[in-house]
């Protein structure tokens, strides 16, 4: 596969991968140490060794990002110099592309890609069980009350444990029955499953709601779709059947256990709501929806202004302290968007949009590439559609990638996709089933 870097400094680098993995949640400030030692290195080890991988079009991205975000500020500087940050901070955007150190270091292996994503798993959920602050946040859970688990804040812990979920639903066949004692490792799967699940409903976060069914939506409709054309399997028999009745006596458990706190968080803001589908906007109440669309209107009427380049790297945050109209509490509690896309635009301009968006479009076609030849297996690609649906919703109401657990877990998955279109140098055919039991 042309991975001809030195094992000693391969395993430094391997070995960086899995601390930053295990510890990026419980520990962030040391993972944050070990990044930039991690990421430099993979980058430099790729640079000499990399071989054809160093043409990947993720490096140009990188460059184009850091050009936008240096031009962007060289421009704030001359326009604005009492706004504008006195040093660039490429490392906001930046700090996306560590995924493609992450992916040398995971060197094409679908072993070492279950191994970095399952401790990364594992890891966050005991960070919930095994702190102070987790532990009381189950029990104040129970209570009804929203929580955190102590993780940034209560979205922020929704949006890790709607990640898991999507990856212990789509893992599920290989997690319990790929190798030996499968009863025992059916049950441990259903009760990690059991504890996201909960977790999700506690920390009452809507948009990973909205996200999980749109992911799931989706996915149950590829399923579907591929199950019929490749094996002519009927939609409707046995199996379908059973798991759809295992679904709704689960959702029943759920809705009589918990079914207050759902309906309580869902229509909490229906006349906000209401008002808003109305096209009232400007006398909406600062409620939890109302502040997202003050903010978002705000953030228009500052694109407007600079629209290709932005306002600098701290644009999100003079939105919130320079619009007039914005409620004092506001800018004292606030200094986001709660929007990646709006603040993108804020900061870059649509020119740093672009990138971006080149970014998720390349991802795209890596992983159908992947697929296609066989370097990535069906549960791999069919994780990475939920994912990219269940990504899109929930940056779109919590910029999850402005923060440190968004740019943890982005890393983390779009590594492991890397790294398997890694696995070969075009699309001929390749079998990934090796690997598949392997892992």
């Amino acid at each position: 596969m042309g991975w001809d870097c030195p094992k000693s400094l391969w395993r430094l680098g391997f070995a960086l991968v899995l601390v930053y993995a295990a510890l990026g949640i419980a520990a962030h400030p040391l993972k944050d140490v070990i990044e930039p030692y991690m990421a430099f290195l993979g980058l430099v080890s790729l640079l000499i060794f990399g071989g054809w991988r160093r043409r990947s079009a993720a490096l140009g991205l990188l460059v184009a990002i850091c050009l936008v975000q240096l031009l962007s500020w060289w421009l704030a500087i001359a326009d604005h110099p009492q706004w504008a940050r006195p040093n660039p901070d490429t490392e906001r955007m930046a700090k996306l592309f560590i995924f493609i150190a992450i992916a040398w270091w995971l060197r094409g292996s679908l072993r070492h890609v279950f191994w970095v994503w399952g401790l990364a798993l594992l890891a966050f959920l005991l960070t919930t069980v095994i702190f102070p602050e987790g532990r009381d946040s189950w029990a104040a859970g129970l209570q009804g009350e929203r929580v955190g688990f102590g993780i940034q804040n209560n979205q922020h812990a929704s949006m890790l444990f709607g990640v898991a979920l999507i990856g212990l639903m789509a893992f599920a066949k290989r997690f319990c029955w790929s190798g030996g004692l499968r009863w025992g490792r059916a049950c441990l799967w259903l009760g990690l499953t059991l504890m996201t699940l909960v977790g999700i409903l506690f920390g009452q976060t809507r948009a990973v709601w909205l996200a999980l069914l749109v992911s799931s939506v989706v996915a149950l409709a590829v399923v579907g779709w591929y199950a019929r054309k490749r094996y002519q399997v009927r939609l409707w028999n046995r199996t379908t059947i059973s798991i759809g009745v295992v679904l709704v006596v689960a959702g029943g458990i759920v809705a009589a256990s918990f079914g207050h706190v759902l309906t309580d968080r869902v229509f909490t803001e229906g006349q906000v709501i209401a008002q808003l589908l109305s096209g009232k906007l400007d006398t909406l109440p600062y409620t939890s929806i109302g502040i997202r669309i003050h903010s978002w209107v705000a953030a228009t009427h500052w694109i407007a202004e600079r629209p290709w380049l932005g306002w600098g790297s701290n644009g999100r945050e003079l939105v919130i302290e320079h619009t007039p109209w914005l409620p004092e509490f506001v800018k004292a509690h606030f200094g986001h968007l709660h929007n990646f896309l709006l603040e993108t635009l804020v900061n870059y301009g649509v020119l740093g949009l672009a990138v971006m968006g080149a970014l998720v479009a390349w991802v795209a076609v890596i992983s159908w590439k992947a697929w296609k030849r066989g370097d990535m297996p069906n549960d791999v690609a069919l994780f990475a559609l939920a994912f990219f649906f269940y990504w899109l919703v929930v940056n779109q109401f919590e910029s999850y990638l402005s923060f440190w657990t968004g740019i943890y877990v982005h890393n983390l998955i779009v590594a492991g996709l890397l790294t398997l279109y890694w696995r070969s140098p075009g699309d001929s055919a390749s079998s990934a089933k090796t690997d598949y039991h392997e892992a």
